[in-house]
């Protein structure tokens, strides 16, 4: 039975007259991997801070299990800034030491994408004062993860990391043995490394078995049957569901609850898009030119970021934009939004763009644009327009799409300046969308926001008939709102991806293999040669790599029955919870049996 290693009992947390938490009880135990969603501002982070012991409730109380190592990354870093990235990261072992760990390895290279910290000007020496918010947030997380812990509490640790490390930090926190909590809005994440999820809503922490995709299931469920949310809310869920459900790529494959059921649920609703009829809208609005591209070449300062390229963005494509730190994303967005300010005058350092008479570009930057604090929330959208036309026949008022936007009627009258970063990134969005553009330009657009408004944003985006580019590493929000990924893989030239992002992750993989071996075969050697193991010693590891393969088949061939069990028995949950329990120890063997064959295949 697995082992207890942290209990709340009647938590209740006041600020102010509001109750963020209030009688909440539950538990994390050995093995579980635990996702928290919920809005901004409903008590995520304030629960697992009181988890961790980081604060303490007003009523109720928090028990750890006896001499617990609990790791924590909160939102800021405690790093000492006068130390060097190896003193907080490594320590003092000695470059031999560091370099035969083969966790250590990992760790440097999944991200910061090399041992030699490649981006850092001095490297493992590079020292943290002056470094940005993301890279001491990356070293901190670095120097969570090469630690051995029971339990890991993660508070956004997707923050500030690229698609490539976002996919490594899912395969690393798979394979650990360490139980996890962590606060996220990335629903590709949650998928890929949750076994359980937590949903704080007023006060109250609802729980459900699987990952992101499992937990819109039977939140849609209680919903409908329980009817305790608005009807526009559920119809956003099982719209959200019905994506899920018919081929949305990379989702998880645990079959935990009812297939039949969830296709009865989402059979009258329709794809998210009309693609056909919103590619015929937007020709109408934007003629047949939006941006053509001709042999150009985009620069930062003295650096090449893009050379010679030839590209069309036309009507009604969305089009999603990925690619390492600094292969000029964000300047190519800059460029063209640019050249369509300035109606063509002003050109990047080759080639030139071609912008179509009847674009009307929106650009969301990663920067939050400063506004009047004075000023209302409701005041600053009715600045912008009275109402807004958002294709298909959607029209709002500013008050109503304030609304969708999660900003209620009081809210709507709250002074900007007292808004969250994560409000003012929502208002930001509002304000664009209210113009009523033809081109969108979305840099980041998931900063800051909670699963609900994301929800909302690409409810909102289904209808919205034009051309539109994202760059997001919130890779379920590109899959979700658009059709086809190109890729700035850092070689000066952009990449068409048919197989979208598990192909742009392939290609890095391969840069990096290529990369640590050229590395390896030129390196010196470290230290002294490791012994030679004798005869005898190589046929008994022979025989044991042998024999963990044979177990790790068989295991795997009792998962898939148990998997099958668990689908037909989908409605006795009783059942159902052993069969699961009964994949949890089977997954921690595989895991011990995995760690082992690794061993016996380094020596």
């Amino acid at each position: 039975m697995a082992v207890n290693l942290v209990n709340a009992e009647a938590v209740s947390k006041v600020y102010g007259t509001r109750a963020l938490l209030d009688g909440v009880s539950l538990g994390v135990s050995e093995g579980d991997r635990i996702g928290v969603v919920g809005r901004n501002g409903d008590g995520k982070t304030t629960l697992i801070r009181m988890l961790a012991k980081l604060e303490s409730p007003d009523e109720g109380r928090i028990t750890h299990s006896g001499g617990l190592r609990l790791g924590v990354l909160t939102q800021h870093d405690s790093l000492d800034p006068a130390a060097t990235v190896r003193h907080e990261v490594i320590g003092d072992l000695a470059d031999h030491e560091w370099a035969g760990n083969a966790k250590i390895r990992d760790v440097l290279t999944g991200l910061f994408g090399g041992l030699d910290l490649p981006g850092f000007a001095q490297g493992l020496d590079t020292v943290i004062g002056p470094l940005s918010g993301g890279e001491r947030r990356r070293i901190a997380l670095a120097k969570l993860l090469i630690a051995e812990q029971d339990l890991i509490v993660l508070d956004e640790p997707t923050n500030h990391l690229d698609v490539e490390g976002i996919a490594w930090l899912a395969e690393h926190l798979r394979a650990r043995r360490s139980a996890l909590v962590v606060v996220t809005h990335d629903r590709w994440f949650l998928d890929q490394v949750c076994t359980r999820m937590w949903d704080v809503q007023r006060g109250t922490v609802y729980e459900y078995e699987g990952g992101y995709s499992d937990y819109v299931f039977a939140r849609a469920e209680r919903e409908r049957i329980a009817a305790t949310e608005e009807a526009k809310r559920q119809n956003l869920v099982r719209k959200e569901l019905a994506w899920l459900r018919r081929g949305a790529p990379a989702r998880t494959s645990k079959p935990r609850f009812r297939i039949e059921a969830a296709n009865e649920l989402i059979a009258d609703v329709p794809p998210p898009r009309d693609s056909a009829e919103l590619m015929k809208f937007a020709g109408s609005r934007l003629g047949r030119t939006v941006f053509d591209l001709e042999n150009v070449s985009v620069t930062a300062g003295s650096k090449e970021l893009l050379k010679h390229l030839t590209w069309q963005l036309g009507p009604g494509d969305r089009i999603g934009l990925v690619g390492v730190n600094g292969a000029g994303k964000t300047s190519l967005l800059r460029a063209m939004a640019e050249a369509a300010r300035t109606e063509g005058e002003a050109q990047p350092a080759g080639g030139r763009i071609v912008v179509g008479k009847t674009v009307k570009l929106a650009y969301l930057s990663q920067e939050v644009a400063e506004l009047d604090p004075s000023w209302r929330v409701l005041e600053a959208v009715q600045r912008v327009r009275e109402r807004v036309d958002l294709g298909k026949g959607r029209e709002m008022t500013a008050g109503q799409l304030c609304e969708k936007f999660g900003f209620g009627k009081e809210k709507q009258w709250t002074p900007v300046g007292d808004l969250s970063g994560g409000e003012r990134r929502r208002l930001q969005i509002l304000r664009l969308l209210m113009d009523e553009p033809n081109v969108l330009f979305l840099d980041e657009p998931t900063n800051d926001l909670d699963i609900e408004t994301l929800t909302q944003l690409e409810d909102l985006l289904d209808g919205w008939p034009g051309s539109m580019i994202v760059i997001s590493h919130d890779r379920y929000f590109i899959e979700r709102t658009t059709d086809r990924v190109f890729a700035l893989l850092g070689d000066r030239a952009m990449r068409m991806l048919p197989r979208g992002l598990d192909e742009y992750l392939e290609r890095r993989r391969a840069v990096i293999e290529e990369s640590l071996a050229s590395s390896a075969a030129s390196a010196p050697a470290a230290g002294p040669a490791a012994p030679v193991r004798s005869a005898a010693d190589q046929r008994a590891a022979q025989k044991e790599l042998q024999r963990i393969e044979r177990r790790l088949d068989r295991i795997g061939e009792q998962e898939a029955k148990l998997h099958a069990e668990i689908a037909e028995n989908a409605t006795d949950f009783e059942r159902v919870a052993k069969l699961d329990a009964q994949l949890r120890e089977l997954a921690v063997e595989r895991g011990e049996l995995e760690e082992r064959w690794l061993e016996l295949a380094e020596d």
